[in-house]
C-alpha cells in the first residue's frame, strides 16, 4: 500500500470557490474513498474540464493526478502515466513545486507498481528535491523507500522506513497517512512473523480507515489481517476477515484483491478439512488473478492449490501447478508486484522440494527395506555433484530427480518388488519397465528443472549394458550418471528382501570391480566422496544390485 495524496487544504494553488473545480475535486475524493469509482471518475473529469475552462491550473494539476491514480488502480497504466505527466507539466507551468512533486511522487509509485525500480527511485528523488520542505511529501517518500527495501528483502530496513514515515505523518497531523503507515508496518511484521505487532498495526489502521470511510484501505486491512489469523491457525477469524474484504473488493471491482481474498478463504477450508470448498475457492483465486494479470497472486494461489492436491495424493497435479507457479514468479523480474521476488522463488522451491520428497517417500512407505532410499540417494548424489563442481542449480536438479527416480515403481507388482529370491527373466523385465513408467507418470508435468532424464536413465551404464535404452558413454546425461552410481551404492549397503546389507568397504570393492558401468569422471568423484577400499580392486565382477534373473 502506498500514499499519493496531500490534503487539498495543504495545496497552494488549489483555490476553492462555490461550484469551482476545487469543489468538484473534494466531491470526487469523497466518492473515491466511499468506493464509488465511476462517480469519482466522472467528478474528476468534470473538475479537469472546469479547471481548464477557468484557467485554474492548481485544480487542473491535482485533478489530472487523482484521475491518473484511479486509472492505474484499474490497470490502465499507460493512460495513467500520461495523465500524471500532464499534471506535472501544468504544475511546472504554474511554478508550484509542491504540486509538481506530488505528480512526480505519484508517477514514481506507478513505476514502482509496474516493477520499474530504477525509474521509480529516480522519479521519487526528483519529487523529494522539488518538495522536500513538505512534511506530507517527506512521509510518503520515506514510505515508498520502505517499499523498495521490502522488494529487496531487507525487512529490517523496511520497518525502519515505515516507522519514520509514521512519525512524519503524525507530525503533519495526517491521520489517513498514519493508517497507511500502520498498514505497511503490519504487512512487514507479518512477513517477519511478528504476529502480535502485526495484529496491533492492522487494528490501528482499520480503525482509522473506518473512521475516514476509506473502503479500499479497509479491505486491505481486513485481507492482510486475515493472513495473520491464518498463520496463527485462527481460522474462523481468518475466514470472516477474508469474506469481509471480498465484499469490499467486489464492490470496488478490484479483481487482484478479490483473488487474494479467495486464496485466504481457500486456505482456511483446506486447513479445516473441507477440500471441495478449498479447491473451488482456490480455483476462483487463480482465475481472477489471471484475468487481472496479477502474476504473483496467481502463483501464490496455484501454490496453495498444489498443497491441497498433495494432501489428497494428487501429486502429478500438484507438481504441474507448482511448475506453473514457478514460471509465473520467475517472470516477476519484469513486473515486480511490490515483493521480494527472490524470497518468493525460494519459498516456492521449498514447497516444490517438499512435494517431491514426500511423493518419493510415499513410494517407499510400504517397504521397510527401501524406506529412506530416495533421501539417501538424493543427499549422496548432491555430494558427488558438488565434487564434480556442478553449480547450485544443477545440484537442485539432481536432488529433485533423485527423489523421483523410482516413481515408476508404483506400477511394479508388490510381489515382484519384495520377492525374497532371484527374479525370473519375466519378472526382471517388469522391473526394467519402471524408468519408462516413471516418465509416463510425469508426462504432464513441465518441470522448471531437467529431471526427467534422471528418471528415465538412472539404470543406464556407461558400457552400454544398462536399461531401458542401452545408452552408452556420454549419451547418458551427467545427472543420470550421478544418480545411477549412488543408487547402486545405496542398494549394496542396505538390507533388501533378497540379501543382507554389505559393509561399506565391501560395497566399494564391488563397485571398483564393476567400474566400467560409470565414466572415469563420475567414478572418481564418487570415490573422492566415499573413499577407496583397503582391498585390491578386481575387474569384471557382477553388480549384485541389479538382481539379474536366474533363468
Amino acid at each position: 500500500m502506498y500514499r499519493t495524496t496531500t490534503p487539498l487544504s495543504a495545496m497552494p494553488g488549489v483555490a476553492r470557490t462555490p461550484g469551482s473545480a476545487a469543489d468538484l475535486l473534494l466531491a470526487a475524493r469523497e466518492q473515491e474513498r466511499a468506493g464509488c469509482i465511476p462517480e469519482a471518475t466522472d467528478l474528476y473529469e468534470s473538475a479537469i474540464e472546469e479547471a481548464g475552462r477557468n484557467g485554474n491550473l492548481g485544480s487542473l494539476s491535482e485533478a489530472l493526478r487523482r484521475l491518473a491514480v484511479l486509472k492505474h488502480q484499474r490497470e490502465q497504466h499507460e493512460a495513467a502515466r500520461e495523465l500524471c505527466m500532464r499534471g506535472y507539466d501544468v504544475a511546472r507551468q504554474l511554478r508550484n513545486d509542491l504540486l509538481a512533486s506530488e505528480a512526480l511522487n505519484t508517477l514514481g509509485v506507478m513505476y514502482l507498481r509496474e516493477g520499474s525500480l530504477t525509474e521509480a527511485r529516480d522519479t521519487l528523488l526528483r519529487a523529494l528535491e522539488l518538495g522536500g520542505s513538505s512534511g506530507f511529501l517527506l512521509a510518503r517518500v520515506e514510505q515508498n523507500l520502505g517499499i523498495i527495501a521490502g522488494i529487496r528483502g531487507d525487512l529490517d530496513d523496511a520497518l525502519a522506513r515505515y516507522a519514520l514515515s509514521l512519525e512524519a505523518y503524525q507530525s503533519a497531523g495526517d491521520e489517513h497517512g498514519c493508517a497507511l503507515a500502520y498498514h505497511n508496518l503490519g504487512i512487514t511484521s507479518r512477513h517477519k512473523e511478528q504476529f502480535d505487532s502485526a495484529d496491533r498495526y492492522f487494528g490501528l489502521a482499520l480503525e482509522i480507515a473506518e473512521r475516514a470511510g476509506d473502503m479500499h484501505l479497509q479491505g486491505l486491512c481486513l485481507l492482510n489481517h486475515a493472513e495473520v489469523h491464518a498463520s496463527r491457525q485462527l481460522f474462523d477469524k481468518a475466514r470472516k476477515n477474508a469474506e469481509a474484504s471480498l465484499a469490499i473488493f467486489d464492490q470496488l471491482g478490484i479483481r487482484d484483491h478479490k483473488a487474494s481474498a479467495y486464496r485466504v478463504i481457500g486456505i482456511v477450508y483446506r486447513e479445516t478439512g473441507r477440500p471441495a470448498l478449498a479447491e473451488s475457492r482456490l480455483r476462483s483465486a487463480i482465475e481472477l488473478s489471471a484475468a487481472a494479470g496479477s502474476l504473483l497472486t496467481q502463483a501464490e494461489a496455484s501454490r496453495e492449490l498444489a498443497v491441497l492436491y498433495q494432501s489428497m495424493g494428487r501429486n502429478q497435479e500438484a507438481l504441474s501447478l507448482l511448475s506453473a507457479a514457478h514460471s509465473l514468479v520467475t517472470r516477476l523480474d519484469a513486473r515486480i508486484e511490490l515483493v521480494n521476488v527472490s524470497g518468493k522463488v525460494a519459498a516456492l522451491e521449498r514447497t516444490y522440494l517438499d512435494v517431491v520428497r514426500e511423493w518419493g517417500q510415499s513410494i517407499e512407505s510400504n517397504d521397510s527395506y527401501t524406506f529412506g532410499h530416495c533421501e539417501r540417494v538424493a543427499d549422496n548424489a548432491v555430494a558427488v555433484a558438488a565434487a564434480l563442481g556442478l553449480d547450485e542449480s544443477e545440484q537442485k536438479t539432481i536432488r529433485l530427480g533423485a527423489y523421483l527416480h523410482d516413481v515408476g515403481k508404483v506400477d511394479v507388482p508388490h510381489e515382484i518388488l519384495n520377492k525374497p529370491g532371484p527374479l525370473t527373466r519375466d519378472e526382471f523385465e517388469v522391473i526394467q519397465m519402471h524408468p519408462a513408467w516413471g516418465i509416463e507418470l510425469l508426462a504432464g508435468v513441465e518441470f522448471p528443472w531437467d529431471i526427467k532424464p534422471i528418471v528415465r536413465w538412472h539404470h543406464e551404464k556407461y558400457d552400454g549394458t544398462g536399461y531401458p535404452d542401452r545408452l552408452r558413454g556420454d549419451e547418458i546425461p551427467l545427472s543420470a550418471q550421478i544418480v545411477a552410481i549412488v543408487d547402486v551404492y545405496d542398494a549394496l549397503t542396505t538390507t533388501r528382501s533378497y540379501r543382507a546389507a554389505m559393509p561399506h568397504d565391501a560395497a566399494i570393492e564391488e563397485m571398483v570391480r564393476g567400474h566400467s558401468a560409470w565414466s572415469d569422471a563420475v567414478f572418481g568423484a564418487f570415490m573422492s566422496v566415499f573413499g577407496a577400499p583397503d582391498a585390491a580392486a578386481r575387474d569384471g565382477a557382477k553388480d549384485e544390485a541389479s538382481r539379474e534373473p536366474d533363468g
